[in-house]
């Protein structure tokens, strides 16, 4: 399996752990202020599927190649470190760039400071899923 498509596939497996987290946060109802598909739909015209489907292309498609084509100038000893670091580095654009764009505030500090470490915790744990699956995929 080529690197890229090891990205996609990784990329895809950790898109779907994540999916899985946030679906059961909203089952308990923990921060349903922070609902990312409701934002990702909102910024599409308010459709829902569109809004599974930006989350779905973003994760596999292109965390899953940045991944990929980035892992060698990634720091950190292992691919699952190396996720973490990507995951970070998404999770700072999406404070600075994204969360100011829907109205949310820098680092999204309008919706509380919980929302802001939330969302930290829970690209860590993307990076960690990206990473470890990359590296449980194949061989370079």
């Amino acid at each position: 399996m080529n690197n890229n498509l090891r990205g996609l596939v990784a990329g895809l497996i950790a898109t779907i752990v994540l999916s899985i987290l946030m679906i059961l946060k909203g089952m308990m109802g923990l921060m349903p202020e922070l609902n990312v598909i409701a934002m990702l739909a909102g910024q599409m015209g308010g459709n829902v599927m569109m809004g599974w489907v930006a989350h779905f292309v973003v994760g596999a498609i292109l965390y899953g190649l940045a991944f990929a084509n980035l892992r060698g100038m990634l720091p950190g000893g292992s691919d699952t470190v190396k996720g973490i670091v990507l995951g970070i580095l998404g999770w700072l654009v999406m404070m600075v760039v994204m969360m100011p764009m829907i109205g949310a505030g820098l680092f999204a500090l309008d919706m509380g400071a919980m929302a802001t470490m939330a969302t930290l915790v829970l690209h860590v744990i993307f990076g960690a899923v990206l990473g470890f699956s990359y590296s449980k995929l194949g061989a370079d």
